[in-house]
């Protein structure tokens, strides 16, 4: 997808790596109404996958429910080299944890959500976008008029 931002050019996004607990998952459970955005975004012709520790061992669970992919990545290390196989230039990352920095650093947009999990300070400083909730996020890749206006110059 294309996203031409005035002020700083077109940014051709294809992957959306998302992470689970936290961000696609509050308490173990998907955030509601995130199914329906994923789909969404699969229809704009997005790659979607979650990266996670898998802490409360349902990502196979929760990945089938979703009808996405997911990657074990136990570190914020992991996170990145398992970026760094996904052209990071045209990645999207949204997380909010620790383990989420590394990842944030490679990609190409960064988003944080501030959640009922939190977000850690070193992550929010090295992100593009803070947004409150993971559909407020999606909604700004299924809506580019939302994304141009928060990242326009």
């Amino acid at each position: 997808m294309q996203y031409d931002i005035p002020g700083i050019g077109v940014l051709e996004l294809q992957t959306i790596i998302l992470d689970l607990n936290g961000t696609l998952s509050v308490g173990g459970k998907i955030v509601d109404g995130v199914d329906e955005r994923l789909k969404k975004l699969k229809g704009l012709g997005y790659k979607i996958i979650f990266f996670t520790g898998n802490t409360r061992g349902n990502a196979d669970q929760l990945a089938q429910e979703l009808g996405i992919e997911w990657v074990l990545a136990e570190s914020g290390e992991a996170k990145k080299e398992q970026a760094l196989k996904l052209q990071p230039e045209t990645c999207i990352s949204i997380g909010n944890g620790l383990i989420d920095l590394e990842l944030m650093k490679v990609v190409k947009l960064r988003i944080v959500t501030l959640q009922a999990e939190g977000v850690h300070v070193q992550t929010l400083l090295n992100s593009d976008v803070i947004i409150p909730t993971i559909n407020d996020a999606l909604d700004l890749l299924i809506d580019p008029q939302r994304l141009i206006a928060t990242l326009r110059k």
